[in-house]
């Protein structure tokens, strides 16, 4: 595995139409917004789950690439199972939930790049994950829509036997239109040393990103694709510049006058004339 050797910092766009790309389960799961400004969100744990999945599905748990944090895991017997580890059992008093913390971050792929508080039952200490993510903001303001459903079919005979036989269920969608969301990111390349995050789990994770709504379709959220991926890296471990001046440099202006419908009424520039010494910028996407 190669060590981590820079930091860097990256500019995540993707879009939905005609979806609900994060509903608010305080909100009767309405596509969650900002009350201020009318601006969608979707939040940084939402599109953690999608990396999560993708890597489970893409490396199938594979040695050193199970996921601690997934459907219906227990958590305290994952971390009871390291604890049973040859290398945990021979550490001594004092250094068991140091080695536990070893074993779960060697084990997890979210653990090493996202982070876990592991102290819950045996304990395996705390990881800060060298990965962060912001919530995605939408460029422009969202409008929310509640669309009635049919399902011809009911649940019970007694729905039934109420319906005269007619059996139909009413039901409730909310969706946006369109909306291009915008979420920013950083990679710590000392966080990285700590938890043995390498170049090529980071490469896993930009492919993630690329490829995580592909495997995610549901009725619900439409259609969800992944626009753009620009990546500034730096050239030394503690960065060359600070992030909020690079991810200043990419903007997204509208194309058209009218209201946007699909990522081609937008432009996205960078101005790389602008980079700072010992940056550099890549798109991905």
């Amino acid at each position: 595995m190669t060590e981590l050797q820079n930091r860097i910092d990256f500019v995540f766009m993707f879009d939905v139409q005609d979806g609900n790309p994060n509903g608010d389960p305080d909100a009767g799961n309405l596509p969650r917004v900002d009350a201020e400004t009318g601006m969608g969100l979707v939040t940084d744990v939402c599109l953690k789950r999608k990396v999560r999945n993708y890597v489970q599905v893409a490396k199938q748990c594979a040695e050193g690439y199970d996921i601690f944090i997934k459907e219906k895991a227990v958590l305290n017997t994952l971390i009871d199972k390291a604890h049973e580890t040859e290398s945990v059992q021979n550490a001594g008093d004092k250094k068991k939930t140091e080695a536990a913390r070893a074993v779960m971050c060697q084990t997890y792929y979210d653990v090493r790049a996202f982070g876990a508080v592991m102290s819950t039952g045996k304990n395996a200490g705390q990881v800060r994950g060298p990965i962060q993510l912001t919530f995605a903001r939408s460029v422009d303001p969202i409008f929310a829509s509640e669309h009635s459903i049919t399902r011809m079919a009911v649940a019970t005979e007694q729905e039934a036997e109420k319906q005269k036989g007619d059996n139909r269920t009413m039901g409730r969608k909310a969706t946006i239109p369109y909306g291009l969301y915008v979420c920013h990111g950083f990679v710590s390349a000392s966080l990285a040393r700590q938890t043995g995050f390498s170049q090529e789990d980071l490469d896993l994770f930009f492919d993630a990103l690329k490829n995580m709504f592909d495997i995610d379709r549901s009725a619900a959220r439409g259609l969800m694709s992944a626009q753009k991926l620009i990546v500034f890296r730096h050239s030394s471990v503690l960065g060359n510049a600070p992030a909020n001046k690079l991810f200043d440099l990419v903007k997204v202006t509208k194309a058209t006058d009218a209201v946007a419908r699909s990522f081609g009424d937008y432009t996205v520039t960078i101005a790389r004339d602008q980079l700072p010494a010992g940056v550099t910028v890549e798109e991905l996407i």
